[in-house]
């Protein structure tokens, strides 16, 4: 029977959840999800998960956060002047920034605290720092 190796391409039903339970992703009633392995288009661990399963079988795996997005870098919050924000912008806890740099690579960026003259915001992913569990369903698997 075929089980998934390096470079094949896969399609797996998912559902990804915090230690707690909380979904926070999920292919129920979507597509399943089409990658090859070994591009570096995932995080590590839900790889590394799928390697030897069989067509059809379903796993629950466990992924340490140094296989998901790694620890948050304090380098990554910053306090910035709200004169920088555009004029028309409230900003709130939660609402999401887009920063461009010069070179044009844009950064998605959370605020996290909202102070009388500043902002606090945070670039890190919003799953760092966190362990990962996912049911996993190969459904396809091509070589």
């Amino acid at each position: 029977m075929i089980q998934v190796k390096e470079n094949n391409t896969v399609k797996v039903h998912y559902i990804g959840k915090l230690s707690d339970g909380q979904i926070f992703d999920s292919s129920e009633g979507k597509e399943p999800l089409e990658f090859t392995l070994g591009q570096g288009r995932l995080i590590p661990g839900f790889e590394k998960g799928l390697i030897d399963m069989k067509l059809n079988e379903k796993k629950t795996i466990t992924i340490s956060k140094e296989e998901a997005y790694g620890e948050p870098h304090e380098g990554l919050i910053q306090e910035v002047q709200k004169s920088q924000l555009p004029p028309d912008m409230t900003p709130e806890v939660g609402m999401g920034l887009i920063s461009k740099s010069e070179d044009g690579q844009e950064m998605n960026l959370v605020i996290v605290e909202v102070k009388e003259e500043t902002i606090i915001i945070d670039g890190n992913h919003p799953l760092a720092g966190k362990e990962l569990t996912f049911d996993l369903e190969v459904v396809d698997i091509k070589e």
